[in-house]
């Protein structure tokens, strides 16, 4: 989970590099033409061929999938430098990847897989059904502290009786293909399983990873860039390789250097704000594409103790907001208005429940709303001013990152409500610990979890995020959505 308003948050920090246009802030919307026919004389995209370059706001954290909770980084993981055992198609539903078949028992306890023979690690070593099920036994191991964990709660065992059969049993049956086999990349285990698991954060190996991937990784440089080039050895039965040479990862977490960046070729990829869609779209070589994200923002109320220990409370303060408002004035337009945890394209609820007419839902409310940063706090003021017509007093506190995550994941919180960003997942599985922040303990159960959060109101939902990204039109076969801006990195081809 991500404290503060989401992807339309930014932050400030060190530059990855510096683009051919330094500031563009302020910029008159006449002098924009006169820009771009200068930008034009000097092709820089044009002279790096078939390597793409993608920004990112932040470092990539982490490369193992078994710490990551960056939203990029998994899917650098899943899509770039590894393989998961089955993965997501347009349409979201599950088809092979690693695992070329699969099969349940009559009771529909124990799955059984066939993997891939043709695949190998970088290092040349055949990756195997017994890399699965060591990746799959640490995932599950509560000294690694896997984001997923919860989701493999009822995983018994994973075994390899040979190199290409991996079976999972599972206490109760699944009923389908756990989303997180889509999630969690496999790992080599020839390399990481001589280190105990409290120390594989600190191995070697982070260093210069090696993967079983379409890219494999050159290099890495903290806070600038990673860089992938193509796997010419990847199986044709996984799709072979891809036909960029190198994908770099650049980090450029300045907003404006970004756009200044994005514009003059030095990226081909650039996440962008709202207020810069319309003069991105002006230029004539890039695109402007709008897709669903799986990230929602929403206010988290804790229910162990105080005002907030009362539902009709927490139900108060969701149905006092306006949530198309929210949308339109702070994400100007790119986002939709979050009926609960999933997005419209998920099949979210049909509306937000109003409030119940009782003393209790009527009395006065005064609450601090904790949020992350110092700045103008747009956001929160425009929900400070919605609930105060409502005659709900809300002071908004801002604090540095690390106080902020003290107050509210600490052993013992200290907050009222917390705005925060959430990154989800298909499987739904990031809900029941988002249910545990606020001192709730929601059912597994797909159905139930959702009826859980229309009735306890555990989270007051805001709005589901748009993804917004300035894309070089050199760049083709771009598929963004759901499943994330890598989904179809393997088959992106760019203009000569």
């Amino acid at each position: 989970m991500w404290p503060g308003a989401g992807p339309l948050a930014s932050g400030r920090g060190r530059l990855a590099f510096r683009p051919a246009v330094a500031h563009l802030s302020g910029m008159p919307r006449r002098v924009a033409p006169l820009l771009f026919m200068v930008l034009a004389c000097a092709p820089v995209a044009a002279r790096r061929g078939d390597t793409v370059l993608f920004a990112s706001g932040a470092d990539l954290q982490s490369i193992n999938p078994l710490f990551t909770v960056h939203p990029l980084a998994r899917q650098v993981q899943r899509y770039v430098l590894f393989t998961t055992l089955v993965r997501r198609d347009s349409a979201l539903g599950v088809e092979p990847y690693l695992a070329r078949r699969w099969s349940w028992s009559a009771d529909g306890r124990e799955l059984r897989l066939t993997l891939s023979g043709a695949l190998r690690w970088h290092d040349g070593v055949p990756t195997t059904a017994a890399d699965a099920a060591w990746t799959l036994t640490l995932a599950a191991d509560p000294r690694i502290s896997y984001p997923r964990r919860n989701d493999l709660a009822t995983l018994r065992q994973a075994s390899a009786p040979d190199d290409t059969t991996l079976l999972l049993s599972f206490t109760a049956p699944p009923g389908e293909v756990p989303d997180v086999l889509t999630d969690l990349a496999i790992l080599p285990r020839h390399l990481l399983d001589t280190i105990p698991p409290e120390r594989l954060r600190q191995s070697a190996w982070h260093d210069h990873p090696v993967g079983n991937g379409p890219f494999r990784f050159v290099a890495h440089e903290p806070n600038r860039r990673w860089v992938f080039e193509r796997n010419d050895g990847f199986p044709a039965e996984l799709g072979g390789p891809p036909a960029l040479a190198r994908l770099v990862i650049a980090v450029v977490d300045e907003p404006m250097t970004k756009l200044a960046a994005l514009t003059s070729g030095e990226l081909d990829f650039a996440g962008i704000q709202p207020a810069h869609a319309s003069f991105v779209a002006e230029d004539p070589r890039l695109l402007v594409r709008d897709y669903p994200l799986l990230f929602t923002t929403g206010i988290v109320f804790n229910a162990r103790a105080g005002l907030f220990r009362d539902p009709a409370a927490r139900r108060r303060i969701s149905a006092a907001l306006d949530r198309q408002a929210l949308v339109d004035g702070f994400a100007w337009g790119y986002g939709t208005p979050a009926d609960g945890p999933l997005p419209p394209e998920l099949g979210g609820l049909a509306a937000v429940p109003d409030a119940p007419d009782t003393a209790a839902a009527r009395a006065p409310i005064r609450f601090e709303l904790l949020t992350v940063g110092s700045g103008e706090a747009a956001l929160e003021q425009m929900i400070q001013a919605q609930l105060g017509r409502a005659g709900i007093t809300v002071t908004i506190r801002q604090l540095e990152l690390s106080a902020f995550l003290d107050r509210v994941y600490g052993p013992r919180p200290e907050f009222e409500a917390a705005l925060l960003g959430t990154p989800g997942d298909l499987g739904l599985g990031y809900l029941l610990p988002l249910a545990r922040l606020s001192g709730l303990e929601a059912p597994p159960e797909r159905a139930a979890l959702l009826r859980f959060f229309a009735d306890s109101m555990p989270v007051a939902f805001v709005y589901h995020a748009r993804g917004l990204q300035g894309v070089n039109r050199r760049v083709h076969g771009v598929d963004l959505g759901l499943r994330g801006e890598l989904a179809s990195v393997s088959r992106w081809t760019v203009t000569p």
